[in-house]
């Protein structure tokens, strides 16, 4: 059988292996197989490997989830691909369920995620279902446009269809890593009046650069709820927390105005302490956003297109697959907007 290299997660708190094994090889009329050319390294990943979040398929595992390549081969029913074609890999639904038939697939039921359910792109190759596959524009990048399918979509999903961001709203973003910075990029594009928090002098100056009127380091300020209330006259409208940190979570909720809505976006392990009765007294609001959805695609391919959405200045670091350990220790430092991993 055809050999591939993989980088393998076995256990947690140690480093992924990097070795040889089995190229995957269609089994399924519908399967795919994708040469994988670049692949995001995400903070899901570090739970995993750091912090022992379970897969759902037990290691050994092949982890990454946000990559872009070119269909190598096709089964027997596949018609949307055809081999040579550029693409990427979303989420992997039924297009069954009460939430695939209601437009609102990135909840399916059902839903699989590669490097997670099954071996993802941390690889050479990769196997999936044909329709899970989104075709990427010739005029787009490959390598860099790897990072759309997720740090790319699921904060526009989050912007636009979970927050609702509109014309002249305050809208407050803590965090601005991969997925941080882009609710910079597309609540500015929606006409929001965006407050960039994070902690980083470097991240807050690429916020300014790509639309935030106001920048906030919660290391230099004594309150950061209070500084982000006094810059919008009273609180933003929308906080979109973006860390996955339940004290952020909090300080969201309070940077917020009363009758304003708090969008969680980043995934938290614990619950954060929210004061119940202003939830109720002063008609907050919490939504939560994950993933984001197909028919969005087109769109987004069309702002990174014409320029609107800057994809060229999420690349922070390459590194190839036989050094992704130290990809994922420059990621641990939290300095990184994306980090990619190259395989070739």
């Amino acid at each position: 059988m055809a050999k591939m290299k993989a980088a393998i997660f076995k256990e947690t708190n140690k480093p992924l292996e990097v070795t040889e094994i089995d190229k995957p090889v269609i089994e399924e009329d519908e399967d795919v197989i994708v040469k994988v050319v670049a692949c995001g390294l995400c903070h899901t990943d570090l739970g995993y490997i750091d912090y022992g979040v379970p897969t759902f398929k037990k290691p050994p595992l092949v982890l990454g989830h946000e990559p872009s390549g070119i269909v190598e081969e096709i089964g027997s029913k596949v018609t949307n691909v055809k081999v040579g074609d550029r693409v990427l890999i979303g989420p992997i639904t039924c297009g069954n369920c009460f939430y695939c038939r209601n437009g609102r697939e990135n909840i399916c039921q059902s839903m699989m995620m590669i490097g997670n359910n099954l071996d993802g792109a941390f690889a050479e190759y990769v196997k999936v279902p044909a329709r899970c596959l989104v075709k990427l524009p010739e005029e787009l990048p490959l390598k860099e446009s790897c990072v759309i399918s997720d740090a790319v979509v699921s904060p526009y999903h989050a912007v636009k269809r979970r927050a609702k961001v509109g014309l002249g709203d305050w809208v407050a973003v803590f965090g601005c890593g991969g997925v941080g910075i882009n609710c910079v990029q597309w609540a500015n594009l929606a006409g929001g009046l965006v407050i960039a928090v994070d902690i980083m002098d470097h991240k807050l100056q690429l916020a300014k650069e790509l639309g935030a009127v106001a920048i906030v380091n919660a290391k230099k300020v004594e309150n950061v709820p209070k500084e982000v209330r006094k810059i919008s006259g009273g609180g933003v409208d929308i906080a979109m927390e973006c860390i996955g940190n339940p004290d952020v979570i909090t300080q969201a909720f309070d940077a917020t105005r009363d009758g304003g809505k708090v969008c969680v976006v980043g995934y938290s392990f614990k619950s954060p302490p929210l004061k119940a009765a202003r939830l109720m007294y002063r008609e907050m609001e919490i939504t939560g956003s994950i993933a984001g959805l197909v028919s969005d695609y087109e769109r987004i391919f069309n702002l990174i297109k014409t320029g609107k959405f800057r994809v060229d200045r999420l690349i922070t670091s390459r590194y190839p697959l036989d050094k992704i350990n130290e990809a994922f220790d420059e990621l641990r430092k939290g300095e990184a907007i994306r980090i990619i991993v190259e395989m070739e």
